[in-house]
């Protein structure tokens, strides 16, 4: 099962729709996941006319309501147990804490979150932490072509993207196999038309 991730997409802001190039990136997909700051459900509806969506609320989702966005969602998928909620700030935090502060004690194999705007990927404690950072404002508000990921799930195993041939051994690690998969959006616009809006931070 192949699962295309996003989050933070902060539409509308300085941009109207979302890149061209996520559509590229999520062909084929199973299902996509947005980790919330979605800010218009027609953003979710973009999305599910490449895949079936599920989105977690983020803080800036508020006023509105849709069946896709949950505060948090659980998933059992290929023997797998997903999470995805938009912030467990600071996620470096142990695991056992975060699962307490966030989850009510409840563990999960992966958990899917955003807020940050940076990119975050760590296996710790047998968990799998994924936090794609942001498609429109990548670390924070610098708006620009930013990061999606792709995730494929197999009974027993987290197997790369379409960076690694289907034919490959699965990596032992889940998330080297997970960080081969993410793919940097590139332009397909001209780069006058991509106008920054506040630059807190940028790299």
């Amino acid at each position: 099962m192949r699962i295309g991730l996003v989050t933070d997409t902060h539409i509308p802001s300085t941009i109207q729709h979302l890149w061209d190039e996520v559509k590229d990136v999520f062909a084929g997909v199973d299902l996509i996941l947005h980790g919330g700051d979605i800010v218009t459900p027609r953003v979710l509806d973009w999305l599910e006319q490449i895949a079936p969506t599920l989105a977690a609320e983020g803080n800036n989702d508020g006023g509105w309501h849709d069946p896709r966005m949950q505060p948090i969602h659980w998933l059992d998928l290929e023997g797998w147990r997903l999470v995805m909620i938009h912030d467990m700030e600071p996620e470096e935090r142990p695991i056992a804490r975060l699962q307490e502060v966030y989850l009510k004690g409840q563990h999960a194999d992966i958990m899917i979150t955003g807020h940050t705007h940076y990119e975050r990927l760590d296996y710790r404690d047998g968990v799998l932490q994924i936090n794609t950072g942001s498609a429109t404002h990548p670390h924070l508000w610098s708006t620009r072509l930013g990061t999606v990921g792709l995730l494929d799930l197999a009974p027993g195993k987290i197997r790369p993207g379409s960076s690694v041939s289907a034919t490959a051994p699965p990596c032992p690690t889940p998330a080297r196999s997970c960080f081969s998969t993410w793919r940097r959006i590139r332009p397909s616009r001209p780069q006058h038309q991509i106008r920054p809006h506040r630059r807190i931070r940028t790299g």
